[in-house]
């Protein structure tokens, strides 16, 4: 069955994730502000660093963050600010929508909590997995012969069911 319509799905964010983005955010903008009001004259390159590094860190947290997903025909895209994330769901082996999936998870390299958890993450459940989550309740899991990829849709069964459908897979 040849997929050819698109299907987006939003992203909504748990509470952890709205409180975490906060209080990153206050921490990244605010430092500067006390840094830049007790200032020496003249401002040694470590103190530049210091009051440019964290606004630094926020606005590239914003350009990853996760709007939305969508499926196109054989891909799925991660919505960002202005750009996408393709992945190929050719060679999906099975999908599956587990609200414990990134329950105990480590984070191997990645973003745990300013705007999403992205990156590389790992649990006794699913192994090394990436994410791009930002409602671990919500997960889906999309398994690969050699990866896994977590994320989180508004609504997880909706999206298992338009994967399957997408790519033929048994259980649609």
């Amino acid at each position: 069955m040849m997929y050819r319509t698109r299907t987006d799905f939003s992203a909504p964010w748990c509470r952890q994730l709205r409180w975490l983005t906060a209080i990153s955010t206050a921490l990244l903008l605010g430092m500067p502000m006390v840094m830049l009001a007790r200032a020496p004259d003249p401002m040694p390159t470590s103190y530049l660093i210091g009051i440019w590094l964290p606004p630094a860190i926020f606005a590239l947290s914003v350009l990853f963050a996760i709007r939305g997903y969508r499926l196109e025909g054989h891909t799925l895209k991660i919505l960002r600010i202005g750009w996408s994330t393709s992945i190929p769901l050719n060679g999906v082996q099975a999908v599956h929508a587990d609200e414990r999936a990134m329950a105990q998870s480590s984070r191997v390299f990645g973003n745990g909590g300013l705007f999403g958890y992205i990156g590389l993450f790992r649990n006794a459940r699913l192994g090394r997995y990436r994410a791009f989550a930002t409602d671990p309740d919500n997960a889906a899991v999309l398994e690969y012969a050699e990866r896994k990829i977590v994320v989180t849709p508004d609504n997880p069964q909706r999206f298992v069911q338009t994967v399957q459908s997408a790519i033929d897979l048994p259980g649609h």
